[in-house]
């Protein structure tokens, strides 16, 4: 039986792979997918070129913030995998009602329309920023969320708002919490593309503070097979963190993307920490490898690598973006 999904933001980064990976060879092959992106500053329709033209696939422009557009668009969908998300925190620091109106009011359109459509089951896609700083150890998923930034704060209250919908309503709601991601085709405001863009084109990197901000990073491999565990074999109501199980201080990652790039520490500008910086993240992901059999695969070291080189060899998808967003 072929299950109809619905691909909130899969224009995107995480997104758009996960519909790659749905739609390739190692997909599970009995699924039809559409995709709803608003095709904002970091959406790219080239992400889904790959895909276009599989039987099954649509495309539809639009925003979640749209309810009637949401309703029409849900409507005759099985499932629906919520990727769509106003996402940098830098940009929430300036200015959070982008933030607050896709993230939170945009969620909610997405659960009144999956409730109403007799959605079966409705994955929604978060981040371990919701969890706040630590200074050791890692968060279960039954820590309280402490969010710092706007970003974080929405993305919270958006989770709060899915899981109240599985308590009040019945809706199977399945949470995912998932640490840095990185890997190809990632919009170059985030910090790893970022970097690789800039020393490639001769230019220096922003480092903030004193560098020793801790991130666990995980591939978008790894972190699409997880989503596609909670979809498949999940449970309802549940939150399941998704980690890669690297951990780096941004120190030590720019010095990994220093050496991948020929490049020396003269090409480093400190600068001004970021407001309400969280020190360190790391989720304790053996919830989902105990109940749903997840373990990170991708080699960081390596998938670094093939990431800058990526990057080096695919010019045309990253250099108009950075050309856009210099306007």
């Amino acid at each position: 039986m072929t299950t109809r999904i619905l691909v909130t933001g899969g224009a995107g980064f995480i997104g758009s792979h996960y519909v790659r990976t749905l739609l390739g060879p190692e997909g599970p092959g009995d699924v039809r997918v559409t995709v709803l992106d608003a095709l904002t500053y970091a959406g790219n329709p080239a992400n889904l070129d790959p895909v276009r033209d599989r039987p099954g696939f649509r495309f539809v422009r639009g925003d979640i913030r749209d309810p009637g557009l949401v309703a029409s668009v849900v409507a005759g969908h099985d499932q629906v995998v919520h990727f769509a998300a106003e996402t940098h925190v830098d940009r929430s620091i300036l200015g959070a009602t982008e933030f607050v109106t896709t993230n939170v009011l945009g969620t909610q359109h997405l659960l009144d329309a999956a409730l109403r459509g007799g959605v079966a089951t409705f994955v929604h896609i978060s981040t371990d920023e919701v969890y706040g700083s630590l200074d050791s150890g890692s968060w279960p998923e039954t820590d309280p969320v402490r969010p710092s930034s706007p970003y974080a704060a929405s993305k919270a209250a958006s989770d709060l708002l899915a899981l109240s919908y599985h308590r009040t309503h019945g809706l199977d709601v399945r949470v995912t919490r998932c640490s840095n991601n990185f890997g190809h085709h990632q919009f170059p405001e985030k910090v790893i593309p970022l970097f690789i863009t800039n020393l490639l084109d001769g230019r220096t990197v922003p480092l903030y503070g004193d560098g020793l901000n801790v991130r666990e990073w995980l591939h978008i491999d790894d972190h699409v097979r997880g989503v596609e565990l909670v979809r498949t074999t999940g449970r309802p109501g549940e939150i399941y963190n998704i980690g890669g199980g690297t951990e780096l201080t941004n120190r030590e990652l720019t010095a990994r993307l220093l050496a991948a790039c020929g490049a020396g520490w003269d090409r480093v500008e400190p600068v001004e920490d970021r407001k309400g910086h969280d020190r360190r993240y790391a989720v304790d992901w053996s919830k989902i490898r105990d109940e749903l059999g997840y373990r990170p695969r991708v080699d960081f070291d390596t998938a670094l690598a093939e990431t800058v080189a990526w990057y080096r060899d695919n010019r045309w998808w990253w250099e108009p973006l950075k050309a856009r967003a210099a306007r």
